[in-house]
C-alpha cells in the first residue's frame, strides 16, 4: 500500500475511534458525522489500492464506483451514513432546533456499525491485494 494510502487507512482507523469516543461522551452528532468521514476515508484507501483516486464525499457512490462494486447492503449502510454528512454539523440542516438536538444513541450506534462494517470490508479487500 503507497504511503498516502497508508495514511489515509491510518485516519479513518482513528475517526473511528474518535466516533466511539464522540457516542461515549453523548456527542452523537459528531459520533454520526465523524462515522461518515471514517467510512469516506476507508473507502477512498479503497480506491487507492486500485490505482485510482475517487473525489466526493457520497459513501455509497465510492463504493458503487470501486472496480469489483461493494455488496448492495454495504452499499445500503453507506446510504445510512450519507444522511449523517450534512444535517450533523450545520443548524440550518434540520427544520428546526440545533444538530444536537436530532441526534441520540440509537443514531450514533447505527453510524458505529455501519462504519465498522464498512471499515471491515476495505481492510478484508486490501488482505486480498
Amino acid at each position: 500500500m503507497a504511503q498516502q494510502s497508508r495514511h489515509w487507512w491510518l485516519q479513518a482507523q482513528r475517526d473511528l475511534e474518535t466516533a466511539a469516543e464522540n457516542q461515549a461522551n453523548s456527542r452523537h452528532e459528531w459520533a454520526c458525522f465523524i462515522s461518515h468521514q471514517a467510512a469516506e476515508r476507508a473507502v477512498k484507501v479503497l480506491h487507492l489500492a486500485y490505482g485510482q483516486e475517487a473525489w466526493g464525499h457520497v459513501v455509497a457512490r465510492l463504493l458503487c464506483d470501486l472496480p469489483t462494486p461493494a455488496p448492495a447492503e454495504l452499499v445500503a449502510r453507506g446510504r445510512v451514513l450519507d444522511n449523517f454528512y450534512v444535517p450533523t454539523r450545520y443548524p440550518h440542516g434540520h427544520p428546526e432546533g440545533a444538530p444536537f438536538e436530532h441526534y441520540g444513541s440509537i443514531q450514533s450506534e447505527l453510524a458505529l456499525r455501519h462504519a465498522r462494517d464498512i471499515l471491515n470490508f476495505v481492510d478484508q479487500a486490501l488482505a486480498q491485494r
